[in-house]
């Protein structure tokens, strides 16, 4: 897990602590500026978390029922919002399986989404995609191409970019970029950056004002939010930099990490559930016969906090990389042998063979 730093420490020291409700805290402001700046978008509001701006963002965008939105099925929208997008906004979930198993496609939404003004359907509204999911980058082409039809058929779009950062900083695109195509997004403070608290949503001046005034009335307004929105500050400016590309950030060693970590469960005959594009590794423990306890345990013996098979990596784990990659060798060799009851290299040898064949 990503920890607070000592420049976010300090810079809590020395931020205003105005009211940001009546809109007079300059750090809390100065960040919803640049985060605006950043993304090419108008405004910007910060929010206590990113499950809140997602849905102070449909509830914006969805304005008069009956309304639909299609999304992937493994959004975080339907899976952990504790079913906020129904009874905050009234909206039927449209939850699509992508063909290719990584992100949804043009291809995947046309056929599903729901046009015109017959009576007896529930319209698609919104399109929310999500990126990263699961740490799989949707692709910036795809994105446009899902935007320029959502457009031509008056449907607004959404961006869960909680860990958009991981995106860009890939290589995949800009921020200004990526948001583009998109009406709203959300990016996520502490999720690979390290900040204790706080998400952003940008888009218009107007969905904006609208969002804010949704975020006064389900609680979300802050009184004194410069401490958090402070820290806020410092890690996106080191963890992600400052140029909107990620180039001068911190993020991409994470990445680096992962893809060792890949490799080195695929070296010892391991299958995945999705290739590591960016910070984040899934082991797939059913095909090994593992389960989940065994490896919890595994890392908790080798000094490891481990969540099962979804291994996610950050620049603070990365600056211990060597240290980490022996670690997991250890939980990884412990695992595959209880599970198997066969050495490493005998598992090497006959997925060798068996891809041979």
């Amino acid at each position: 897990m990503t920890t607070p730093t000592a420049s976010m420490l300090k810079a809590i020291q020395e931020c205003t602590l105005l009211d940001d409700v009546e809109r007079e805290d300059p750090t809390t402001s100065d960040l919803e500026a640049h985060m605006a700046a950043l993304t090419g978008k108008e405004a910007g509001l910060f929010v206590n978390s990113g499950i809140m701006g997602n849905q102070l963002a449909l509830r914006t965008l969805l304005t008069q029922p009956p309304h639909g939105v299609l999304c992937d099925h493994r959004s975080h929208i339907v899976l952990y919002e504790a079913g906020g997008l129904s009874f905050l906004t009234g909206a039927m979930p449209t939850p699509l399986v992508p063909k290719n198993g990584i992100h949804l496609t043009l291809e995947d939404i046309k056929p599903q989404v729901v046009l015109g003004d017959d009576i007896h359907t529930c319209p698609t509204r919104v399109i929310s995609l999500e990126n990263t999911l699961n740490g799989m980058i949707l692709p910036l082409d795809e994105a446009r191409r899902i935007s320029t039809f959502a457009r031509e058929h008056g449907i607004k779009m959404h961006l869960d970019g909680a860990r958009l950062w991981e995106a860009v900083a890939s290589g995949a695109g800009t921020l200004k970029e990526y948001c583009a195509p998109f009406d709203t997004i959300t990016m996520c403070f502490s999720k690979g950056l390290g900040a204790p608290v706080g998400s952003v949503l940008v888009g218009t001046t107007k969905d904006l004002h609208h969002a804010r005034w949704m975020r006064r009335a389900i609680g979300g307004g802050l009184r004194q939010p410069g401490f958090i929105s402070a820290a806020a500050r410092v890690a996106v400016d080191e963890a992600f930099g400052t140029k909107g590309d990620g180039s001068d950030g911190w993020l991409r060693t994470a990445h680096d990490l992962a893809k060792k970590v890949e490799a080195m469960w695929l070296d010892k005959g391991g299958k995945l559930v999705h290739p590591a594009h960016t910070n984040m590794c899934w082991l797939d423990l059913d095909a090994a016969g593992i389960e989940v306890k065994q490896i919890v345990q595994a890392g908790e013996e080798a000094g490891l906090r481990l969540f099962g098979g979804r291994i996610v990596l950050h620049y603070q784990a990365a600056q211990h990389g060597e240290e980490i990659l022996e670690r997991l060798d250890r939980v990884f060799t412990k695992v595959l042998a209880e599970a198997t009851g066969v050495s490493t290299l005998d598992r090497v040898g006959r997925a060798n063979m068996y891809s041979a064949e």
